[in-house]
């Protein structure tokens, strides 16, 4: 039986009708077409499916779509700038190198994002505390961490 949910997303209000037993990230890449976000692992392991919820990242996979209700959800393709051009932590992760198959990158992106939503010039602990869920078979995390670091410095 569907149910009715109301939330912003990308700030966008959004009313859709949905099955209380899909997921966030369901909803978000099949109803809505939103395809940033990934399932990697399905089990909130990977990171892949990282979305900002009210300010906090939080794995979408394992996110009920139903407790998004009256609340604030940023994806991947909510921080581009109106221009067009690229956020300044994606383009921080281009200019470091921290990108290859790209399959984690929108996932470590938004924590990324969420950390920042906190912290404005977090530290290197507290940017590897914010990735520690997000998981890279490519990079390393040592790019990925330069990166994070340069996007809070402005850099």
């Amino acid at each position: 039986m569907r149910k009715e949910l109301s939330f912003v997303l990308n700030g966008d209000e959004v009313l859709v009708e949905v099955e209380p037993h899909w997921t966030l990230l369901y909803l978000l890449r099949e109803v809505l077409e939103l395809k940033g976000s990934k399932e990697g692992c399905g089990y909130g392991e990977c990171g892949a499916c990282t979305v900002v919820i009210d300010g906090k990242a939080v794995n979408s996979c394992i996110f009920p779509a139903m407790e998004a209700q009256g609340r604030s959800v940023v994806t991947i393709e909510g921080i581009l700038p109106k221009d067009g051009s690229l956020h300044p932590l994606q383009q921080s992760f281009v200019d470091h190198g921290a990108v290859q198959c790209g399959f984690c990158s929108p996932g470590m992106i938004m924590s990324a994002y969420g950390l920042l939503q906190e912290k404005a010039d977090p530290t290197d602990e507290e940017i590897k505390e914010s990735i520690e869920g997000n998981l890279c078979r490519c990079t390393g995390y040592v790019k990925i961490i330069e990166a994070i670091r340069s996007a809070a410095k402005g850099e």
